[in-house]
């Protein structure tokens, strides 16, 4: 019988790390995506859409189909699957571990302002413009709704709801970005503040090499923790040797 992985997906990292895995002799790779974008690139191997209700939800799962192992290549800031994996491979006594790309890190000329959630984000940004760059996603703008007296350019790759800012303006597009075309968003709009989570990769990036060459302030939101005793990789690669080490 083949090892079953699954792949608590949607980053480009779990995307490469599918690709991996179902290229290797003896491996069912099952990736799951959270459904959240309307349409996701699709990585190879079995794919299931949606959530499981809960860690005990996914134990169930893990159990019906005789998982193997669980690697959490989720989005940094998807916290509460990552804690119901956690939980749920605890339960079913499966290994988990966790694929993380790196975080980012401040360079000399930037104006960072770090915030622990989107709520703090909002707080700090009355005092540090008015035209704000908003690229955290769609979720959470009801922490932004109560700014008025601040323009926003909101940018995600699927339509927003409400509450949202009551003066804002939607780009819909997905990464990579480049820096030139990063340049020109912050020029032509007029920003003078972005919004950022700490999301780390090369695909969003260039904002903040745009923001600093503007001398604009940025407002980075702490990505959340991983679940203790979870072990962590910073790379597909990495992933796949930390995998082998945990499976008998």
């Amino acid at each position: 019988m083949p090892l079953h992985i699954l792949v608590l997906g949607g980053t480009t990292e779990a995307r490469r790390l599918a690709e991996s895995l179902v290229a290797m002799d003896g491996i069912k790779v099952t990736s799951s995506l959270a459904g959240r974008v309307a349409q996701p690139k699709l990585p190879p191997g079995e794919v299931r859409v949606g959530g499981f209700g809960g860690a005990e939800g996914m134990a169930e799962w893990l159990r019906a189909h005789h998982v193997d192992a669980v690697i959490d290549a989720t989005h940094p800031f998807a916290g509460t699957i990552s804690f119901n994996a956690a939980s749920a491979a605890a339960a079913v006594h499966v290994p988990l571990l966790a694929l993380r790309r790196p975080g980012w890190v401040p360079v000399e000329g930037d104006r960072w302002h770090v915030a622990e959630s989107l709520a703090g984000a909002a707080e700090l940004l009355p005092e540090l413009g008015r035209r704000v760059f908003l690229t955290t996603g769609r979720m959470g703008l009801a922490a932004f709704a109560p700014l008025d007296s601040l323009w926003f350019l909101m940018r995600s790759v699927d339509a927003p709801e409400a509450p949202c800012p009551a003066r804002m303006e939607v780009l819909l597009d997905r990464g990579p970005f480049s820096l030139e075309g990063e340049r020109e968003l912050i020029r032509r709009h007029r920003v003078d503040v972005l919004v950022t989570k700490d999301s780390g990769g090369d695909a969003t990036a260039p904002k903040l090499t745009a923001a600093r060459e503007a001398g604009i302030p940025v407002v980075v939101v702490r990505r959340p923790p991983v679940p203790p005793g979870v072990r962590v990789a910073g790379t597909p690669e990495e992933a796949i040797t930390l995998l082998g080490a945990l499976l008998p």
